[in-house]
């Protein structure tokens, strides 16, 4: 454990509050419609919506300890509400808008919300006999729109009766974030002011290159910690911009309109950028591929030569010719000014760290959960150490607790301690108390081992892993994050609990596979690359072989189902942070699941 700094800051409203106060003429938000430039509101402009809302919230009777939920994606309003939320000392439980209406009917009626914000008239209408099913609902206010019960409405009340802002206790509940629920129900995270506040001042003090001409692309929603602690929370603390993203599909037009100085996402954002670039690498060919080639070596070269104490100057020479011809014009695809990536929800493959890393745009590692508010470990310019999720951030401590997993493990389960870590769970204290040590830690369910420089390597997830019928475990979440780095692979569901060997639910990338087929001269036509023998086999074996190279052979699956589409949040077999629903995946393919373990080779869905 590091020494803390305090933070500045003792609850989020006098974050609020003090970033006004000092930069209140800067841009704070930016808003764009698609072929746009962005439009910006400044800090000033956000606060003063701030303090006519919670005039608003005020009149419409919510106090302290009253719950407030929010329906919606990113945007001013998000702010606007949570922050008048906070200034009434009242709970803030944010949803996120694209998730199933059965999970935020249980959300609203276990968190006890009162009044409910939701982001457009449609839904407002869709939702509004919750006031009479639900009970403790009293309002339904929309986002957007004119008339009684909107964001205007509260805000022209709440302007006539102004209302100074009330200021939370450090241990007072700021949020009732609900985690994902990958195996069973949804949990509310009780996260209070101090909580919050600690741990965005200490992920800031990782990045010394952050000042108040550092801006973002906001990726990340905001109803989970991940990007409402890093982005929202921290970028508030050096008077930082965040450009909100249209879309995933106009992220290109996005980068070149917003041209953020950093970035917050998740591994399965950065993939698809690694991949993507080295598909129309190839598709150009001639000179800018052999330079690009080339200088990927080259790269790989002056660092093995660095590691050894050495300069390697020909390899320095064709980097930087490759950098000047190619990688810089990467860099200005993605705006020009991006000075690093901060990944997290898993651990990036070491190949996509590395290229990052080469074409000048730092992509370093962090871990945390919801539960720790999120931030336990980061890698960042102030310590780096490729395969690991960092050390960890100012005032935290992990212990690796080796009794969980056995005799002879060199690893353990994930403990935290510090001021991050969560009050608990909402209204379930058996729950709370499994997860609770005597002295305070949090125990992650995460496994893991501690490097003699401090970094934090994550091995497994201790509830997912199995035993074949041989006995041997199996970590599933390993080999899927590997089998994705193949190209053509969006995802991977490996299976094998209680069975003889191992399984995979495979979900093509299309694009990147039509590239793949073509390089191996394999004429097939795209929609057509599923339903051809050759073209899956081929695939599956160059699987294996990857796989052989660092996996014992009992761990390497046997056979293969081919998914005529990803799996997604919208079909419910994603979290809204891309990880496996496990549980929802194998009901779901059960009976594909079953057919491997009848016929022996690679079949396709269906």
């Amino acid at each position: 454990m590091t020494m803390q700094e305090p933070p500045p800051y003792a609850s989020l409203v006098e974050l609020m509050e003090g970033s006004v106060a000092r930069f209140g003429e800067r841009p704070l938000f930016g808003c764009r419609q698609p072929g746009e430039p962005y439009a910006w509101v400044s800090y000033g402009d956000v606060g003063a919506r701030v303090d006519r809302l919670r005039g608003g919230l005020a009149g419409a009777g919510v106090e302290p300890g009253d719950v407030v939920g929010l329906i919606a994606n990113n945007s001013v309003e998000w702010a606007v509400v949570a922050f008048a939320t906070y200034g009434r000392r009242a709970r803030l439980v944010p949803m996120y808008l694209a998730e199933l209406e059965a999970t935020w009917r249980y959300i609203v009626a276990d968190s006890g919300i009162s009044l409910l914000f939701v982001a457009t008239v449609e839904l407002a209408e869709r939702l509004a006999s919750w006031v009479q099913e639900i009970p403790g609902l009293e309002r339904i206010v929309c986002l957007e729109g004119q008339g009684p019960d909107t964001l205007t409405a509260l805000e022209a009340a709440g302007s006539a009766s102004p209302t100074p802002s009330m200021r939370p206790d450090p241990d007072e509940i700021a949020l009732l974030i609900y985690t994902s629920g990958t195996t069973a129900e949804p949990k509310g995270v009780l996260l209070s002011h101090g909580n919050l506040t600690s741990n965005a001042w200490a992920g800031y003090r990782r990045f010394p290159e952050l000042d108040e001409n550092g801006s973002s692309l906001s990726i990340l929603p905001w109803a989970h910690s991940y990007g409402q602690t890093g982005e929202l929370n921290c970028f508030l603390h050096f008077g930082g911009s965040l450009a909100f993203m249209t879309s995933v599909q106009n992220l290109s037009e996005d980068f070149l309109m917003a041209r953020p100085t950093y970035l917050l996402a998740v591994p399965r954002i950065l993939n698809r950028i690694h991949d993507g670039v080295h598909t129309q690498m190839r598709a150009r060919g001639g000179v800018a591929l052999t330079l690009f080639d080339m200088g990927l070596l080259a790269a790989k070269q002056r660092r093995e030569a660095k590691a050894q104490g050495r300069r390697d100057l020909w390899a320095s020479a064709r980097f930087h010719l490759a950098d000047a011809v190619v990688f810089s014009k990467i860099r200005k695809r993605m705006g020009g000014r991006l000075l690093g990536v901060l990944s997290g929800s898993a651990t990036l493959n070491p190949d996509v760290c590395w290229f990052f890393h080469d074409v000048g745009i730092p992509a370093y590692d962090c871990y945390g959960l919801t539960e720790t508010s999120p931030a336990v470990t980061m890698n960042s310019t102030l310590g780096f150490e490729p395969g690991t999720v960092g050390r960890p951030v100012d005032g935290v401590r992990v212990v690796i607790d080796r009794s969980r997993c056995g005799d002879g493990c060199d690893d353990g389960e994930v403990v935290v301690y510090g001021p991050n870590v969560m009050k608990g769970y909402h209204n379930k204290p058996e729950q709370t108390a499994e997860v609770m040590t005597a002295d305070g830690g949090f125990r992650t369910g995460d496994r893991g081992v501690i490097s003699p420089d401090g970094y934090l390597r994550i091995t497994g997830r201790i509830k997912e892993q199995y035993k074949l019928e041989n006995g041997k475990y199996v970590f599933p979440a390993a080999l899927e994050e590997d089998i994705r780095r193949v190209p053509g692979i969006a995802n991977a569901v490996v299976y094998g609990e209680g069975r003889p060997f191992n399984v995979c639910l495979v979900a093509p990338d299309l694009p990147a596979l039509e590239h793949w087929a073509g390089e191996r001269r394999l004429d097939v036509k795209v929609e057509d690359l599923l339903d051809r023998a050759i073209v899956l086999a081929a695939l599956g074996a160059e699987i294996e072989q990857e796989l052989r190279k660092k996996y014992g052979g009992y761990e390497v699956p046997k056979r293969w189902a081919w998914l005529r589409t990803d799996l997604s949040v919208e079909d419910g077999t994603l979290t809204q942070t891309m990880k496996l629903k496990r549980r929802v995946v194998y009901e779901r393919y059960g009976s594909l699941i079953e057919g491997l373990y009848r016929s022996p080779g690679v079949q396709p869905e269906g």
